[in-house]
């Protein structure tokens, strides 16, 4: 499912590399404390999380490291 991330969000990601031409892999704690590795952001706007993560707030997003 396709999420529009906050603002706050969008501009820190707006100052990180890309992993790929237009998108870039996160992680993500989600209220709650449930964590999410290498989860695809596109364009620096629209995240790709899981069905069940619906209407989960996000505590914290890092740009992910290999």
């Amino acid at each position: 499912m396709t999420v529009k991330l906050a603002k706050k969000w969008v501009d820190y990601l707006i100052r990180q590399p890309e992993s790929g031409m237009g998108f870039q892999k996160v992680d993500v704690r989600l209220k709650g404390n449930r964590v999410l590795h290498d989860v695809p952001v596109f364009n620096a706007e629209e995240i790709d999380l899981p069905e069940d993560c619906a209407g989960s707030a996000i505590e914290e997003l890092q740009l992910h490291k290999d």
